[in-house]
């Protein structure tokens, strides 16, 4: 399995706002959903202790999930490498997964007896914002998490 990352950077600047960023590619077999798990804990660490922004325990922890579902899915459904990114923009970080399926992502209704199979329904109950688009080749999934736990800072900014 190959997993490399880019270095978070400060080279896209947007209304005043430094956004930072990393990205790996993520193929092999399910192993990658825990390194893609660790990227995300070592980002939001360097984000806040490095770049100064608030990152709560609670934007971990719910970017780690979203992270999980969404890159099971990528690995499970499409064939070949996927790719993770991650980007702050405001006072969100965004996950975005690209894959080679080009089927869109439909959630489900509740079934009260079907066992597994809720990772979209998990990501659009924690996630501000949720997109999912066709591109030539595959599709993106973003979802936008608030990395902090006020609710007013988060939506102050705009949305995904």
């Amino acid at each position: 399995m190959a997993f490399g990352d880019m270095p978070e950077g400060e080279d896209d600047v947007t209304g005043g706002a430094i956004a930072l960023h990393t990205a790996a590619a993520l193929e092999g077999d399910f192993s990658c959903i825990a390194q893609a798990r660790d990227l995300v804990a070592d980002f939001l660490s360097s984000v806040r202790a490095g770049h100064g922004l608030p990152v709560s325990a609670r934007a971990m922890d719910m970017t780690q999930l979203v992270v999980s579902e969404l890159v099971t899915n990528a690995r499970k459904y499409a064939p070949g490498p996927a790719l993770l990114e991650l980007r702050v923009a405001g006072a969100r970080v965004e996950v975005t997964v690209w894959d080679s399926d080009p089927s869109l992502p439909v959630a489900r209704a509740a079934e009260p007896g079907r066992v597994g199979q809720h990772g979209l329904e998990i990501v659009m109950a924690v996630a501000q914002s949720f997109e999912a688009h066709r591109e030539p080749v595959g599709k993106r999934i973003t979802a936008g998490i608030a990395l902090s736990d006020d609710p007013d800072a988060a939506n102050s900014v705009g949305t995904s």
